[in-house]
């Protein structure tokens, strides 16, 4: 059964672990599925393409893989130690993926204005290479045919950013390029939207506990760059900078100048965990703090902000779709206006569902433009 990302469990009120939710279905205003691609198979680009195809809205048009074969391919789609195998079917016919019975075409094409995205359909196309991340650069996804290229990355200019459940409505389809930030700030941003709205933010500061990723070293290396960022990720805490912090004041305004924050790498696979300590404008009561997140993460934010009042720990969380889970047993206060807050997010998974919410709802503001 296909489920839509945006959406989850109704009447959600507390979580438990789980593998992929079944959801009812987002209420997006689609007349028809959307053609999508992705440039870059790696693991956003894997898992968003495991998105799109078990999403009925959604229509996966090719994939640009760089230099992986298609039966290369097919066993990366097929096998991932985290999320687990594939539910569905997974084959190969030449250069055609099979999923589910569907053939995919796929390209290995190192410049992407040659990968035929408009010849296959793909007008949405999820760009998780990490090398075209600014218009000019991205303008050869254009080229080669596609409408919207959507960054599964922070960009490296003045692209549009886009986290959903937060500013999604600034989106008007003036813009051909839109970033959907990083993991952190979509695991951080709909707290802290949630909190400044009810409450208030003076001021924060926020620290990440993430999980290592590819671009860590596996056992000591080198980096010039960032000294501590050549240890090996495998068996050490390394403390790193983050602009996810500050990638937060660009979707809410209001508190530029009021937010920043740091990261800490930890020898885990996956799972992330952001932890706010903020002080409020207006005094309240860690209960009443509570309250305000539930009530959200049950109505205008469901689907993107969890509530979560079990004592978890980070694997609980694997593969949750959610972009980000308070988690109401770990947070403290000092005093009225002086408080900690914690939320986890799955930095693979819950990210690629937002992704493909992205490209969903950009193809929904442009139809409407469009008629």
């Amino acid at each position: 059964m296909k489920f839509t990302a945006i959406a989850f469990i109704a009447g959600l009120a507390s979580t438990t672990a789980f593998t992929v939710p079944t959801a009812p279905k987002a209420s997006t205003s689609l007349n028809a599925q959307v053609g999508m691609g992705v440039n870059g198979f790696g693991r956003i680009g894997r898992l968003v393409t495991r998105i799109i195809m078990d999403d009925d809205e959604a229509h996966m048009a090719t994939i640009n893989a760089g230099s992986a074969t298609a039966d290369y391919m097919a066993y990366q789609f097929k096998y991932d130690t985290i999320h687990g195998k594939y539910g569905g079917t997974v084959e190969t016919d030449g250069d055609f993926l099979v999923i589910n019975g569907q053939k995919v075409p796929t390209t290995r094409c190192r410049d992407p204005a040659e990968a035929g995205w408009g010849k296959a359909g793909a007008e949405y196309v999820c760009e998780s290479t990490g090398v075209f991340l600014t218009k000019e650069k991205a303008q050869s996804i254009i080229d080669g045919g596609a409408k919207k290229v959507i960054y599964s990355a922070p960009a490296k200019d003045d692209s549009q950013v886009i986290v959903m459940g937060v500013n999604q409505e600034e989106y008007d389809g003036s813009e051909n390029f839109i970033s959907c930030a990083s993991c952190t700030t979509n695991g951080l941003a709909p707290m802290v939207k949630c909190i400044n709205d009810a409450f208030g933010i003076d001021e924060a500061l926020m620290t990440t506990v993430h999980a290592m990723t590819s671009t860590q070293a596996v056992v000591d290396s080198s980096s010039k760059k960032d000294w501590r960022g050549g240890r090996a990720a495998s068996g050490n805490i390394i403390p790193s900078s983050t602009g996810a912090a500050k990638a937060v004041t660009k979707v809410i305004p209001s508190l530029q100048g009021k937010l920043t924050g740091m990261a800490f790498r930890v020898p885990t696979i996956d799972v992330s965990v952001v932890d706010l300590t903020c002080r409020l404008s207006k005094p309240t009561t860690y209960d009443e703090i509570c309250a305000a997140v539930k009530a959200s993460a049950a109505g205008d934010m469901k689907g993107i902000l969890g509530y979560c009042d079990e004592p978890l720990v980070s694997t609980d969380f694997e593969s949750d779709i959610r972009s980000s889970i308070f988690d109401a047993g770990a947070g403290i206060m000092l005093n009225d206006r002086f408080v900690k807050l914690v939320a986890w997010y799955d930095n693979e998974w819950g990210y690629s569902g937002r992704v493909v919410d992205l490209m969903k709802h950009c193809a929904m503001v442009d139809s409407k433009v469009k008629a």
